[in-house]
Protein backbone atom coordinates (compact mmCIF):
# COMPACT_ATOMS: atom_id res chain seq x y z
CA UNK A 1 0.00 0.00 0.00
CA UNK A 2 2.82 2.70 0.74
CA UNK A 3 4.73 1.88 -2.45
CA UNK A 4 1.08 2.46 -4.46
CA UNK A 5 0.73 5.08 -2.90
CA UNK A 6 4.60 6.58 -3.12
CA UNK A 7 4.05 5.95 -6.93
CA UNK A 8 1.28 7.94 -7.14
CA UNK A 9 2.55 10.79 -5.36
CA UNK A 10 5.89 10.72 -7.52
CA UNK A 11 2.90 11.03 -10.38
CA UNK A 12 1.19 13.88 -8.55
CA UNK A 13 4.40 15.84 -7.88
CA UNK A 14 5.92 15.41 -11.93
CA UNK A 15 2.67 16.50 -13.32
CA UNK A 16 2.62 19.50 -10.69
CA UNK A 17 6.38 20.18 -11.53
CA UNK A 18 5.37 20.23 -15.63
CA UNK A 19 1.74 22.44 -15.22
CA UNK A 20 4.43 24.76 -12.52
CA UNK A 21 7.09 25.20 -15.76
CA UNK A 22 4.21 25.48 -18.32
CA UNK A 23 2.53 28.38 -16.65
CA UNK A 24 4.56 30.44 -18.46
CA UNK A 25 4.14 29.66 -22.04
CA UNK A 26 0.13 30.87 -21.42
CA UNK A 27 -1.27 34.07 -21.72
CA UNK A 28 -5.36 35.16 -21.37
CA UNK A 29 -6.40 37.25 -24.38
CA UNK A 30 -9.60 39.27 -22.77
CA UNK A 31 -12.66 39.03 -24.86
CA UNK A 32 -15.09 41.68 -22.62
CA UNK A 33 -17.25 40.56 -19.83
CA UNK A 34 -15.27 38.43 -17.85
CA UNK A 35 -14.27 35.98 -20.75
CA UNK A 36 -11.13 34.83 -22.08
CA UNK A 37 -9.52 32.60 -24.36
CA UNK A 38 -6.04 31.13 -24.15
CA UNK A 39 -2.39 31.90 -26.03
CA UNK A 40 0.07 30.25 -26.45
CA UNK A 41 3.80 32.56 -26.52
CA UNK A 42 5.18 30.95 -29.60
CA UNK A 43 8.37 33.40 -29.19
CA UNK A 44 9.33 37.00 -28.24
CA UNK A 45 6.50 38.93 -29.13
CA UNK A 46 4.28 36.32 -31.14
CA UNK A 47 1.41 34.86 -29.27
CA UNK A 48 -0.25 32.14 -30.99
CA UNK A 49 -4.61 31.42 -30.42
CA UNK A 50 -7.22 29.22 -31.84
CA UNK A 51 -8.47 31.58 -34.86
CA UNK A 52 -12.12 30.02 -34.38
CA UNK A 53 -11.86 31.14 -31.16
CA UNK A 54 -10.42 34.47 -31.63
CA UNK A 55 -13.00 37.56 -32.51
CA UNK A 56 -12.42 39.92 -34.92
CA UNK A 57 -10.51 43.05 -34.01
CA UNK A 58 -7.33 44.86 -34.30
CA UNK A 59 -6.22 45.69 -30.79
CA UNK A 60 -6.56 43.09 -27.75
CA UNK A 61 -5.48 43.26 -24.06
CA UNK A 62 -3.39 40.28 -22.76
CA UNK A 63 -2.78 38.90 -19.09
CA UNK A 64 0.51 37.87 -19.16
CA UNK A 65 2.34 35.08 -16.78
CA UNK A 66 2.35 36.68 -13.44
CA UNK A 67 -0.48 39.21 -14.18
CA UNK A 68 0.59 42.55 -15.90
CA UNK A 69 -1.37 43.66 -18.76
CA UNK A 70 -0.23 43.87 -22.25
CA UNK A 71 -1.12 45.29 -25.40
CA UNK A 72 -1.29 43.39 -28.50
CA UNK A 73 -2.09 43.80 -32.08
CA UNK A 74 -3.98 41.63 -34.65
CA UNK A 75 -1.14 40.01 -36.83
CA UNK A 76 -2.74 37.85 -38.86
CA UNK A 77 -5.08 34.89 -39.22
CA UNK A 78 -5.17 31.77 -41.34
CA UNK A 79 -8.81 29.67 -41.10
CA UNK A 80 -7.99 26.60 -43.05
CA UNK A 81 -5.57 25.44 -40.21
CA UNK A 82 -7.24 27.49 -37.18
CA UNK A 83 -3.74 29.61 -36.24
CA UNK A 84 -4.11 33.22 -35.21
CA UNK A 85 -1.80 35.25 -34.11
CA UNK A 86 -1.18 38.48 -32.01
CA UNK A 87 1.83 40.93 -32.04
CA UNK A 88 2.66 42.02 -28.06
CA UNK A 89 3.53 45.75 -27.71
CA UNK A 90 6.22 44.68 -24.82
CA UNK A 91 7.37 41.90 -25.18
CA UNK A 92 6.95 38.55 -23.42
CA UNK A 93 9.71 36.11 -22.80
CA UNK A 94 9.04 33.11 -24.54
CA UNK A 95 10.13 30.01 -22.74
CA UNK A 96 11.77 26.84 -25.09
CA UNK A 97 9.90 24.48 -24.88
CA UNK A 98 11.19 21.43 -27.53
CA UNK A 99 8.53 19.73 -29.95
CA UNK A 100 7.24 16.03 -28.91
CA UNK A 101 5.20 13.00 -31.09
CA UNK A 102 2.02 12.03 -30.37
CA UNK A 103 1.96 8.17 -29.09
CA UNK A 104 -1.61 6.91 -28.53
CA UNK A 105 -2.23 6.04 -24.85
CA UNK A 106 0.34 8.38 -23.22
CA UNK A 107 -0.27 11.32 -20.60
CA UNK A 108 -1.00 14.49 -22.07
CA UNK A 109 -1.19 17.82 -20.58
CA UNK A 110 -3.40 20.52 -21.75
CA UNK A 111 -2.89 23.92 -20.39
CA UNK A 112 -4.80 26.97 -20.33
CA UNK A 113 -4.89 30.43 -18.76
CA UNK A 114 -6.88 31.16 -15.93
CA UNK A 115 -6.85 35.03 -16.56
CA UNK A 116 -5.31 36.58 -13.87
CA UNK A 117 -1.69 35.27 -15.02
CA UNK A 118 -1.70 31.69 -13.66
CA UNK A 119 -2.51 28.44 -15.51
CA UNK A 120 -4.84 26.03 -15.13
CA UNK A 121 -4.24 22.31 -16.20
CA UNK A 122 -6.51 19.33 -17.59
CA UNK A 123 -5.37 15.61 -17.62
CA UNK A 124 -5.79 12.96 -20.62
CA UNK A 125 -4.46 10.69 -22.39
CA UNK A 126 -4.14 10.82 -26.61
CA UNK A 127 -7.01 8.63 -27.41
CA UNK A 128 -5.61 8.56 -31.79
CA UNK A 129 -2.60 9.90 -33.89
CA UNK A 130 -3.19 9.59 -37.26
CA UNK A 131 -1.11 11.14 -40.46
CA UNK A 132 -1.62 13.88 -41.67
CA UNK A 133 -4.90 15.27 -43.32
CA UNK A 134 -6.98 18.43 -44.29
CA UNK A 135 -9.20 20.50 -42.95
CA UNK A 136 -12.63 21.38 -44.41
CA UNK A 137 -11.08 24.66 -45.65
CA UNK A 138 -8.42 22.79 -47.09
CA UNK A 139 -5.43 23.50 -44.60
CA UNK A 140 -2.65 20.81 -44.50
CA UNK A 141 -2.41 19.69 -40.74
CA UNK A 142 0.42 17.73 -40.00
CA UNK A 143 -0.60 15.10 -37.99
CA UNK A 144 -4.06 13.69 -36.70
CA UNK A 145 -4.37 14.20 -33.09
CA UNK A 146 -7.08 13.74 -31.18
CA UNK A 147 -7.13 13.85 -26.61
CA UNK A 148 -9.82 12.05 -24.62
CA UNK A 149 -9.59 14.77 -22.28
CA UNK A 150 -12.19 17.85 -21.15
CA UNK A 151 -11.21 21.41 -22.11
CA UNK A 152 -13.18 24.73 -21.18
CA UNK A 153 -13.73 27.15 -23.76
CA UNK A 154 -11.46 29.55 -22.15
CA UNK A 155 -8.94 27.02 -22.09
CA UNK A 156 -8.58 26.66 -26.25
CA UNK A 157 -5.58 27.76 -27.84
CA UNK A 158 -3.20 26.73 -25.17
CA UNK A 159 -0.18 24.26 -25.44
CA UNK A 160 -0.03 20.63 -24.77
CA UNK A 161 2.60 18.99 -23.62
CA UNK A 162 3.60 14.92 -23.35
CA UNK A 163 4.82 13.72 -19.90
CA UNK A 164 8.61 14.32 -20.53
CA UNK A 165 7.44 18.14 -21.18
CA UNK A 166 7.69 18.38 -25.02
CA UNK A 167 5.42 20.35 -26.58
CA UNK A 168 2.69 17.94 -29.06
CA UNK A 169 1.39 21.44 -30.34
CA UNK A 170 -2.00 23.90 -29.83
CA UNK A 171 -5.29 22.16 -28.20
CA UNK A 172 -8.58 23.13 -29.98
CA UNK A 173 -12.40 21.79 -30.61
CA UNK A 174 -12.25 19.65 -33.95
CA UNK A 175 -15.24 17.84 -35.46
CA UNK A 176 -18.02 16.66 -33.52
CA UNK A 177 -16.76 18.81 -30.21
CA UNK A 178 -13.72 16.99 -30.10
CA UNK A 179 -10.36 18.00 -28.77
CA UNK A 180 -7.44 17.73 -30.90
CA UNK A 181 -3.87 19.42 -31.60
CA UNK A 182 -2.68 21.71 -34.15
CA UNK A 183 0.76 19.39 -34.45
CA UNK A 184 4.03 21.56 -33.69
CA UNK A 185 4.87 20.95 -36.70
CA UNK A 186 1.94 22.96 -38.61
CA UNK A 187 2.54 25.91 -35.97
CA UNK A 188 6.47 26.03 -36.96
CA UNK A 189 5.29 25.72 -41.12
CA UNK A 190 2.17 28.54 -40.79
CA UNK A 191 3.57 31.03 -37.87
CA UNK A 192 6.56 32.57 -40.08
CA UNK A 193 4.32 32.82 -43.36
CA UNK A 194 1.58 34.84 -40.92
CA UNK A 195 4.44 36.42 -39.61
CA UNK A 196 5.63 37.55 -42.75
CA UNK A 197 2.32 38.05 -44.59
CA UNK A 198 -0.57 37.90 -42.29
CA UNK A 199 -2.03 35.35 -44.13
CA UNK A 200 -1.02 32.10 -46.17
CA UNK A 201 -1.68 32.06 -49.64
CA UNK A 202 -4.38 29.81 -51.30
CA UNK A 203 -5.53 29.35 -54.88
CA UNK A 204 -9.53 30.83 -55.34
CA UNK A 205 -12.54 30.59 -58.06
CA UNK A 206 -14.41 33.01 -56.72
CA UNK A 207 -17.61 30.69 -55.97
CA UNK A 208 -19.53 30.11 -53.41
CA UNK A 209 -20.77 26.38 -53.59
CA UNK A 210 -23.40 23.68 -52.54
CA UNK A 211 -23.45 20.14 -52.39
CA UNK A 212 -26.48 18.18 -55.12
CA UNK A 213 -26.88 15.43 -56.24
CA UNK A 214 -26.12 15.15 -60.21
CA UNK A 215 -29.77 15.21 -61.66
CA UNK A 216 -30.93 11.21 -62.34
CA UNK A 217 -30.94 11.65 -66.47
CA UNK A 218 -27.38 13.27 -66.30
CA UNK A 219 -25.83 10.82 -63.99
CA UNK A 220 -24.35 8.43 -66.33
CA UNK A 221 -22.87 11.39 -69.13
CA UNK A 222 -21.79 12.95 -66.10
CA UNK A 223 -20.20 9.97 -64.90
CA UNK A 224 -20.47 10.68 -60.86
CA UNK A 225 -23.30 10.99 -58.51
CA UNK A 226 -22.95 14.50 -57.30
CA UNK A 227 -21.17 18.24 -57.61
CA UNK A 228 -21.50 21.30 -56.13
CA UNK A 229 -23.96 23.61 -57.17
CA UNK A 230 -22.55 27.76 -57.89
CA UNK A 231 -25.10 29.73 -55.59
CA UNK A 232 -22.71 32.80 -56.37
CA UNK A 233 -20.33 34.47 -58.26
CA UNK A 234 -17.21 37.18 -57.08
CA UNK A 235 -17.23 39.79 -59.98
CA UNK A 236 -14.18 39.99 -61.52
CA UNK A 237 -13.54 36.58 -60.03
CA UNK A 238 -11.31 33.66 -61.76
CA UNK A 239 -14.78 31.46 -62.11
CA UNK A 240 -16.46 34.87 -63.63
CA UNK A 241 -13.57 35.68 -66.19
CA UNK A 242 -14.08 32.04 -67.75
CA UNK A 243 -17.99 32.64 -67.81
CA UNK A 244 -19.37 30.32 -65.07
CA UNK A 245 -22.55 31.87 -63.66
CA UNK A 246 -24.56 31.05 -60.82
CA UNK A 247 -26.78 27.18 -61.19
CA UNK A 248 -23.69 25.58 -62.81
CA UNK A 249 -23.01 22.26 -61.08
CA UNK A 250 -19.11 21.78 -61.19
CA UNK A 251 -18.32 18.45 -61.62
CA UNK A 252 -14.08 18.55 -61.41
CA UNK A 253 -11.85 20.83 -61.22
CA UNK A 254 -8.72 19.45 -63.32
CA UNK A 255 -10.10 15.88 -63.35
CA UNK A 256 -10.78 16.03 -59.46
CA UNK A 257 -14.05 15.23 -58.69
CA UNK A 258 -15.86 17.91 -56.24
CA UNK A 259 -18.22 15.63 -55.30
CA UNK A 260 -16.80 16.00 -51.33
CA UNK A 261 -15.77 20.15 -50.32
CA UNK A 262 -12.92 18.74 -48.36
CA UNK A 263 -11.64 16.90 -51.29
CA UNK A 264 -11.81 19.74 -54.02
CA UNK A 265 -10.58 22.35 -51.13
CA UNK A 266 -7.40 20.66 -50.89
CA UNK A 267 -6.39 21.60 -54.52
CA UNK A 268 -6.59 24.96 -53.69
CA UNK A 269 -3.09 24.82 -52.13
CA UNK A 270 -0.71 27.93 -52.33
CA UNK A 271 0.85 26.25 -55.31
CA UNK A 272 -2.75 26.25 -57.46
CA UNK A 273 -1.89 30.18 -57.81
CA UNK A 274 -1.47 30.56 -61.33
CA UNK A 275 -2.37 27.35 -63.00
CA UNK A 276 -4.79 27.41 -65.54
CA UNK A 277 -7.56 24.30 -64.62
CA UNK A 278 -10.08 22.91 -66.88
CA UNK A 279 -13.26 23.21 -64.99
CA UNK A 280 -16.01 20.16 -66.05
CA UNK A 281 -19.81 21.49 -64.77
CA UNK A 282 -22.97 20.84 -66.06
CA UNK A 283 -25.27 23.99 -67.15
CA UNK A 284 -28.51 23.66 -68.94
CA UNK A 285 -28.79 20.04 -69.49
CA UNK A 286 -25.54 19.49 -71.06
CA UNK A 287 -22.13 18.54 -69.72
CA UNK A 288 -19.28 20.96 -70.70
CA UNK A 289 -15.62 22.25 -69.75
CA UNK A 290 -14.33 25.49 -69.15
CA UNK A 291 -10.44 26.78 -68.68
CA UNK A 292 -9.66 29.27 -66.09
CA UNK A 293 -6.98 31.05 -63.97
CA UNK A 294 -6.65 30.00 -60.51
CA UNK A 295 -6.07 33.35 -58.48
CA UNK A 296 -4.97 33.76 -55.11
CA UNK A 297 -7.96 34.40 -52.85
CA UNK A 298 -8.94 37.41 -51.43
CA UNK A 299 -8.25 39.08 -48.07
CA UNK A 300 -11.08 38.45 -45.89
Amino acid sequence: MSFSSDVLSQLSNAISARAEAAKNVVVAVRLGEGRHLTGLVWQSGVVVVSEQALPRGDEFELVAPGGSTVAAQFAGRDASTNIAILKTTDSIPAPAFAAAEAHIGALALAIGADGEGGASVRLGTVNLVGGEWHSRRGGLIDRRIVLDIGLAHREEGGPVFDAAGGCLGMSTFGPRGHVIVIPHATLTRVVPQLIKDGHVARGWLGVALQAVAVPDALRENADQTGGMMVMSVVEGGPAAQAGIVAGDIILSVDGISAHRVRKIARYFGGDSIGRKADVRLIRGGAVITVQTTIAERRAA
